[in-house]
């Protein structure tokens, strides 16, 4: 059973009919003792009373009780101390003159009697009454005692199963509210007269979809941003390619294939940009865990990486700090955003220029700091924070810029619950960028 209104009916159910049925049952033998106690009580009282009526002197003989006065529920027997006989009811089998004094039950004629012997001025006083008529009666007043219970056992249940239902209808409603809606309708669900059991769920449903309208939201900005971005660079190379087949000459030609060679590099480096950025915003939603990362392997990583492109600048490009810095974080991601790092350096930094990568820790410091800075002209204060939107641009930066870069940083420190902080570098003159980390 999957539904918690048919798993919650059913065990209430059985619960209600086996509690009527131990109370139906103990119900049952308290009635069948009392019972009992009080047909014991009654033929000690008629041995009582037959003790204070017997007449002095009474002799031996037999002395039948008229029809009228037979009592049909029990047998009445007064015998003498000898074993004689003097006084039964009539039309009723004889029971044996040995007793034991007080009550027995005795086995005769095929059936079982209950006894009561009483023993007054040498006679004997017996008054019996067949266990069958008693167990008969007592079942009458057991069932009349029981069947009560039993009645309203039936009306309980009902009862309860209109209280489960009557219960559970919140939830029925908020199934109805989730089911009429539009698949692009993230509007809170109504907490207003919930349960408590249930407004957490309802509340932590309505965050989840915040979360997605925020989410949603963001994709939309960026598909709508890539698209305009995308715009430009694939006009450039309809023009490039319309001036490569109105070329006249060789050297035309091999002009508009460079300027076309150039516009498919930078349209593939926006692209692969775009889609870094969709993964690190992707990766954000995730919630991906961490692990234990070696920040200055990965620094010296993407430096070694870097150096090529930097020698043919002429630039100096090197890294300085500890030997080891281990920092709780996603290798791929902390990987991108040192390469978009020094890349985002090289292009800004002159020919001739320095580019230092360092990995510091302060003493007594639980946090990592990440700082890479150059020679170039920096980055005025005012546009600092404009900067790390994505696809904005300085108005005086190099035509070849996606303005992605410092965007997909402040992603992956977004990721890491860090953000970049830009301002000018002290020793070099030019940008200085830095990213603190958690030491592992």
């Amino acid at each position: 059973m999957r539904s918690l209104r048919a798993r919650l009916l059913v065990f209430v159910l059985l619960a209600i009919l086996a509690t009527a049925l131990l109370q139906a049952g103990l119900a049952w033998r308290a009635a069948r003792a009392e019972a009992d106690a009080l047909f014991d009580y009654q033929m000690r009282q008629t041995a009582q009373s037959l003790r204070a009526g017997l007449p002095e002197g009474l002799a031996t003989g037999m002395l039948p009780i008229p029809p009228q006065q037979q009592d049909f529920d029990f047998v009445l027997q007064i015998w003498t101390a000898d074993g004689s006989l003097l006084l039964r009811s009539a039309d009723r089998p004889e029971l044996p003159p040995q007793a034991v004094l007080g009550f027995a039950e005795v086995g005769a004629h095929g059936t079982t009697y209950r006894v009561y012997s009483l023993m007054t001025g040498g006679l004997v006083i017996q008054v019996a009454q067949d266990m069958a008529v008693r167990r008969r009666m007592a079942g009458e007043l057991a069932l009349r005692t029981a069947a009560p219970v039993l009645w309203l056992a039936p009306l309980l249940m009902l009862a309860v199963g209109w209280l489960v239902r009557s219960t559970l209808a919140p939830v029925g409603r908020v199934r109805q509210q989730l089911a009429a809606r539009h698949a692009d309708d993230l509007t809170p669900v109504a907490e207003k007269d919930l349960p408590e059991e249930l407004q957490p769920l309802v509340h932590e449903f309505n965050a989840l979809l915040a979360r997605l309208g925020q989410a949603f939201e963001v994709q939309q900005r960026f598909v709508a941003d890539a698209a305009h971005e995308l715009r430009s660079p694939l006009a450039a190379l309809k023009l490039q390619v319309q001036g490569l087949r109105r070329a006249t000459d060789d050297e035309t030609r091999e002009r508009s294939l460079q300027r076309l060679d150039s516009g498919i590099e930078r349209a593939t480096r926006l692209v692969s940009q775009l889609m870094a950025l969709a993964r690190q915003q992707a990766r954000q939603a995730e919630a991906a865990p961490t692990q234990a990362l070696d920040l200055v392997a990965l620094a010296r990583q993407a430096v070694s990486e870097a150096v090529p492109e930097a020698q043919a600048r002429g630039q100096d490009l090197g890294l300085s700090g500890l030997d080891v810095a281990m920092v709780r974080g996603h290798a791929d991601a902390l990987t991108l955003l040192l390469r978009n790092l020094i890349e985002n350096a090289l292009k800004y930094t002159p020919e001739g220029g320095r580019i230092d990568v360092g990995v510091v820790r302060a003493a007594g410091s639980s946090e990592v700091v990440l700082t890479v800075e150059d020679s170039g002209p920096g980055i005025p204060e005012a546009e600092r924070e404009r900067v790390l939107d994505r696809f904005y641009r300085l108005p005086d930066a190099p035509s070849t810029g996606s303005g992605l870069g410092l965007a997909i940083a402040q992603s992956v420190a977004q990721l890491h619950g860090a953000a970049l902080r830009l301002d000018a570098s002290p020793a070099l003159g030019g940008l200085r960028v830095r990213l603190t980390l958690p030491a592992a």
